[in-house]
């Protein structure tokens, strides 16, 4: 047996690393190349799409395919000239964007679009669960569809990147909608929300200290208003504090606190976001009919039902009315009136995600080993995976992680 120079004598295990041994080398995944879809938003006030022509072209460079309905980013000033530039295919037929692997939208699939589906593909989406009906869920299971939606896809710190995107958007521009109505004379008080030396500034309320919340108190701030936050978390509004770096307002969801507050609000932004299901009512008709007349109320939840009882679905066409003498703004996808900074905020999420599936060698592999992209999953090969779906349908779940072995290669 072998020795070392101290004259010790070597392990059999240490001799053996001394005989030749077997070379281990990496497996190298095989990559997909997609065939991706991007069919024109069908819904008339959709003026959003998920993947500008920069995105497409990226995509092109890396293999795949990017089928363009015709006019499919007109509204959001892409036009078709751009996208066949950038290497994308532009595509008159509507049915035919449906054949594609991938399926890529803002909204939901109409009952429609889904008819125009085939077996087993993959459709990224919104979900928008308050608004869904058993019909939508039977019809995508019958074509055996992996469907995911954006708004549940996680990133590696455990967040929602598209909602965080999107909510600072629309935080943003709830307070311009707001400026805008309070100065109208029909709507509004005829004021300026920031007031100028020697008049007060508006008093705007903000029910909600997440992410649309944060970017409304935010840009309040910055012109000039009063700004009083609720939440029903402490350490939310604690945070926020020092994000903004400011001594604002902020409460716990105290009923007399708040109705006593609603009575002087110039505006109120509802931003209350439900993981699932409904957004609660916090502001009950009773508070609505106390408010000032001419006051404005923005109900960013509206997308989740809606966070004031007096909330009524609208679209852009009719965004606004007055009720108890408040005018209210209750449009579901707010940020498709600036659709194309929605749309690069779509684009930026969905690009990479799209690169990676084709570096993994196709969805179901990307599934298996992203746990966030595994949580944004509703129905995988036509089966439902959230129980809250099942639950709310009386349709039949099971656990993602059990389907595995039985999902085609």
């Amino acid at each position: 047996m072998m020795t070392n120079s101290k004259n010790e004598f070597l392990h059999p295990s240490h001799f053996e690393r001394y005989l030749p041994q077997e070379e281990m080398l990496e497996t190298k995944k095989k990559r997909s190349e997609l065939i991706i879809g991007l069919p024109k938003e069908a819904s008339e006030f959709e003026n959003r799409i998920c993947l500008i022509p920069d995105a497409v072209g990226l995509l092109v460079q890396n293999n795949h395919r990017v089928l363009i309905e015709t006019n499919a980013g007109k509204e959001a000033n892409f036009s078709d000239i751009e996208y066949s530039n950038a290497g994308g295919e532009i595509i008159q037929n509507h049915e035919e964007i449906f054949k594609a692997d991938i399926i890529v939208k803002v909204n939901p699939l109409s009952l429609d679009e889904i008819n125009c589906l085939k077996s087993r593909q993959t459709v990224f989406s919104k979900l928008e669960m308050p608004n869904q009906k058993k019909e939508y869920f039977k019809r995508l299971t019958e074509k055996k569809t992996t469907a995911i939606a954006n708004e549940f896809i996680k990133d590696q710190a455990g967040s929602f990147p598209i909602v965080q995107s999107i909510s600072e958007i629309a935080g943003n521009y709830s307070i311009i909608i707001a400026s805008d109505y309070l100065s109208n004379p029909k709507f509004g008080q005829g004021i300026l929300l920031g007031g100028v030396p020697g008049i007060n500034p508006a008093e705007v309320i903000i029910l909600g200290a997440g992410t649309a919340g944060e970017n409304a108190a935010r840009a309040a701030l910055g012109l000039g208003a009063f700004v009083k936050v609720f939440d029903i978390s402490i350490s939310k509004l604690r945070k926020l504090q020092t994000k903004l770096n400011n001594k604002i307002y902020t409460s716990v969801f105290q009923p007399s606190i708040l109705r006593k507050s609603l009575k002087t609000a110039d505006v109120v932004i509802g931003a209350i976001r439900s993981k699932e299901g409904k957004a609660p009512n916090i502001v009950s008709e009773e508070m609505v009919k106390k408010m000032k007349s001419g006051s404005i109320i923005i109900d960013l939840s509206i997308d989740h039902g809606g966070c004031f009882e007096t909330s009524e679905l609208r679209t852009h066409k009719d965004p606004a009315f007055i009720k108890h003498n408040v005018t209210h703004y209750c449009v579901p996808n707010i940020c498709s009136r600036i659709a194309q900074t929605s749309s690069i905020a779509f684009s930026n999420f969905l690009t990479p995600l799209l690169i990676n599936i084709g570096k993994e060698g196709g969805i179901n592999n990307l599934i298996k080993t992203d746990f966030g992209l595994r949580n944004g999953v509703y129905l995988y090969n036509g089966k439902v995976v959230k129980p809250f779906i099942g639950n709310q349908f009386n349709m039949p779940f099971q656990n993602i992680d059990l389907l595995f072995d039985t999902l085609p290669s």
